[in-house]
C-alpha cells in the first residue's frame, strides 16, 4: 500500500513554485511494551477524567484550551487552528541557499522526502539540479502539526529530502564552547590520528545493526516458548588508564582484520 501524504502544498524559490508533496521518511523500529495489571496481567487502560463531573470523558467531549492566567483558558477550535493566516501552513519558501554541510547536525529534528506532482516535476528536477551542482542547500520554513517549522531541502541521489530544524533557542549544546586546555603530546597526536586512518572509510547504515532491539526480541520469543534464559557474559572492563598505552592498543587492534584478512589470502 503506497504511502499517504501528511502535507500538500509546494516550493517556492524566487518567483519558481513546485507543487509537491510531503512524507515521512523515517521510522523507529523500537519494541514496544504495554503496561499489565501484575495480579492479573489485562491491559492498563488509561481513561480520561473529568474531576468535576467525577466521571470519564469521551474524545468528542475534549477540546483544546490555552491557559493565559491560573485556571483562565481560551478555547481553540480546529477552525480557529486552520484559519490561521500563515504562509507557511501551504508554502515551503526558501529564503536562502547554504553551502552543503554548514547547518550542524545538532539542529536536526526529523527527516521527510519530498515528491513533485505531475505538475511539478520539472522543476522539482531542475531545482535539485542547480544545489547539486553549486554544492548548496535551501533553507526556509513550512507549518505541520500546529508548529511553523525552520527546514533545511538538500538533494539526495535525485531526491529532494527536507530536514526540520530546531529553533536557536531550542539547542542546549553550546556550539561556542572552548577546547579545554590540555597538554597533548605530538606523539599522542601522531598515534590518534593513525588510529582514525586505520578506521576510516565511508558511512554505510547497513553496517550497523540495533543488537539490543535482537537480543531482546530473542529473550522475548525464549520467554514466550518457556525455554530457561542463559544470561551472556558481561565484557571486561577496559584496565587501562595510560592514554598513550590505550591509543597503541586501540592501533593494534584496529591493525588485526587487516593481518587476518592477509593470512587468509596467502
Amino acid at each position: 500500500m503506497p504511502a499517504r501524504p501528511i502535507w500538500k502544498g509546494v516550493v517556492s524559490f524566487g518567483m519558481v513554485s513546485i507543487p509537491v508533496e510531503l512524507f515521512t521518511g523515517v521510522v523507529e523500529n523500537d519494541i514496544s511494551f504495554n503496561q499489565l495489571h501484575d495480579e492479573c496481567k489485562s491491559r492498563i487502560k488509561y481513561v480520561k477524567w473529568c474531576p468535576v463531573h467525577e466521571r470519564a470523558v469521551e474524545q468528542d467531549e475534549i477540546v483544546k484550551g490555552y491557559e493565559y492566567s491560573k485556571g483562565q483558558y481560551v478555547v481553540l477550535d480546529e477552525k480557529d487552528l486552520e484559519d490561521l493566516p500563515v504562509p507557511s501552513k501551504h508554502t515551503i519558501e526558501v529564503t536562502r541557499f547554504v553551502p552543503a554541510g554548514s547547518v550542524d547536525p545538532v539542529y536536526f529534528d526529523r527527516t521527510y522526502t519530498i515528491d513533485p506532482d505531475e505538475k511539478g516535476v520539472k522543476p522539482y528536477a531542475l531545482f535539485i539540479k542547480a544545489l547539486e551542482e553549486k554544492g548548496m542547500v535551501g533553507i526556509g520554513k513550512f507549518s505541520i502539526r500546529q508548529k511553523e517549522h525552520i527546514c533545511m531541502l538538500r538533494p539526495v541521489k535525485g531526491t529532494l529530502v527536507l530536514e526540520t530544524l530546531y529553533y536557536a533557542d531550542e539547542v542546549r549544546v553550546d556550539l561556542d564552547k572552548a577546547l579545554p586546555k590540555v597538554q597533548v603530546s605530538d606523539q599522542e597526536m601522531q598515534m590518534a590520528n593513525t588510529l582514525i586512518d586505520l578506521l576510516k572509510g565511508d558511512f554505510d547504515a547497513k553496517e550497523f545493526q540495533d543488537e539490543y532491539r535482537s537480543t531482546l526480541m530473542e529473550r522475548i520469543e525464549a520467554k514466550a516458548k518457556g525455554q530457561e534464559l542463559v544470561e551472556a557474559p558481561l565484557p571486561k572492563e577496559a584496565q587501562i588508564t595510560d592514554l598513550m598505552e590505550a591509543l597503541k592498543k586501540s592501533v593494534e587492534a584496529a591493525k588485526q582484520p587487516a593481518k587476518e584478512s592477509k593470512k587468509a589470502a596467502s
